[in-house]
């Protein structure tokens, strides 16, 4: 998650109260992913941006997780999202961005 993402993030969390930001994210493979859960909900691990040892326990998703396709227009989600779904390996960005929340989300 680059630097001006953080940022934005972090101001977002600020304003709205950290209970009512949902991050969703879209990376194309677990690590990534992770990495990104990871840095909205207990801080960026490579201390390097804004989020530094700042540990927002914000609710974390990806694009693909169930949760959140759900809730999206079948159309759109199709559109935006299917040859994701098609090509990337769902269930293992799916499983560690859970984990991630599970152990880090405070919301």
């Amino acid at each position: 998650m680059d630097l001006e993402i953080q940022q934005r993030v972090k101001d977002l969390a600020e304003k709205f109260g950290n209970e009512n930001v949902v991050v969703v994210i879209g990376g194309a493979e677990a690590e990534s992913s992770g990495l990104s859960a990871e840095t909205v909900t207990a801080g960026d691990p490579t201390y390097a941006g804004p989020l530094a040892g700042v540990e927002l326990g914000l609710a974390v998703y990806h694009i693909l997780e169930p949760e959140i396709k759900s809730e999206c227009d079948a159309s759109v989600f199709d559109e935006q999202c299917g040859m994701m779904e098609m090509v990337l390996d769902v269930d293992a960005i799916c499983e560690e961005v859970s984990r991630v929340r599970k152990e880090y989300s405070k919301y």
